[in-house]
């Protein structure tokens, strides 16, 4: 049987990678097809065979792909998959709308609904003029997704949470397979001694992410914040910050365990499909605070691996900050709830499902 898989763009590094990892593992062979490759900030790929569209071609594309979103429509309706038994298309704006024939299933691993079309577009689109400027693109692209959504013969979502999405903004029903954590625990020497307690953030710096708001309440609360990640969004947080506060960058997995291991609990603000970097944080013995919504309701046990806040503000998160001792929590209870999200649970979880639906397409 021949697979392809099919991803949006390969050009970073988070939790849709590590499924796609995975399913080179379950897939060795198959080529990954992508809008855009970036090889530098997309080193995870290099054992794949990646072909690209033709916006591979387009200045700064690799690097600045948002700027040509409305072209990621043809980019993807331009592959051609008529010698595949099977796609797989991971994805969370326009990979899902690949277009094949009768012969080949396809089967999508949806991440989110197109989030700043549907979930996240007043996060995207945050003041009136970029509103009016951006509502015809906008206008195209919702039509156009919502055509996409009903190409894949199943989907499968990445969470409950994105299972009720996938209802709601495509009508459309779903299986849910948790995603995998790769992420190994690194047991080396620790490369300096942490002496002052402090909690952690492990993020992209982009606005939705809410990192302002553990911020405005780790300054408020008097207690230390590391900030593990990059992103657009940096200069701005940088701004509000004050001593206490340390950026660390993007990190190396041997780095960001010495962080992992020594913090008091990672703190997640946002709204989130799934949220791997909970379960990582987890794989450490650590608890997690966060914002109670979305993937972090799937991974967190409320007073027993973490607990939660219940507004999406400073206030809230200062009141469980006020509070928190992490000396309640037991950390082979964190390990053990981590250890629901591995490989082996994902590929056994997704082969079940790809091997019913192949065998059910082919009956046809």
């Amino acid at each position: 049987m021949k697979v392809a898989i099919v991803y949006d763009r390969v050009n970073k590094w988070g939790g849709a990678e590590q499924i796609l990892l995975s399913l080179h593992r379950i897939f060795p062979d198959a080529l990954l097809f992508t809008s855009v490759y970036n090889s530098s900030t997309a080193i995870w790929a290099k054992d794949f065979k990646v072909k690209t569209s033709f916006l591979q071609k387009l200045p700064f594309a690799s690097t600045s792909h948002e700027y040509y979103a409305p072209c990621m429509p043809i980019a993807f309706e331009s592959f051609d998959f008529s010698e595949y038994d099977a796609v797989i298309s991971v994805t969370s704006e326009a990979a899902k709308g690949i277009i094949t024939s009768p012969k080949t299933m396809h089967i999508c691993i949806c991440l989110t609904p197109t989030r700043y079309l549907w979930s996240g577009y007043s996060n995207y689109f945050t003041d009136s003029m970029q509103k009016v400027f951006s509502k015809p693109i906008v206008s195209y692209l919702k039509r156009w997704d919502l055509v996409a959504s009903k190409r894949p013969d199943h989907y499968i979502a990445i969470s409950f949470e994105v299972q009720k999405r996938i209802k709601k903004y495509y009508n459309l029903d779903s299986d849910v397979v948790y995603p995998p954590s790769l992420f190994q625990v690194q047991r080396g020497i620790d490369e300096k001694k942490i002496t002052d307690p402090f909690f952690l953030i492990v993020s992209r710096l982009v606005s939705y992410k809410k990192v302002d708001l553990a911020i405005k309440a780790c300054q408020k609360a008097g207690v230390m914040l590391k900030i593990a990640g990059d992103g657009r969004d940096r200069s701005r947080l940088e701004k509000l910050a004050t001593k206490d506060v340390e950026f660390l960058g993007g990190l190396t997995d041997d780095a960001l365990s010495h962080y992992y291991r020594n913090c008091r609990a990672l703190i997640f603000s946002g709204i989130e499909d799934f949220g791997l970097v909970m379960v990582e944080a987890q794989k450490f013995g650590k608890p997690v605070i966060a914002y109670r919504a979305g993937g972090a309701l799937e991974i967190v046990q409320d007073g027993i691996t973490g607990e939660f806040f219940d507004q999406q503000k400073a206030s809230s998160l200062i009141e469980v900050l006020a509070k928190f001792d992490e000396n309640r929590y037991n950390s082979d209870k964190c390990i053990a709830n981590a250890k629901r999200f591995t490989h082996h649970n994902f590929e056994k979880s997704f082969k079940k499902i790809f091997n019913k639906h192949l065998e059910d397409y082919f009956k046809l």
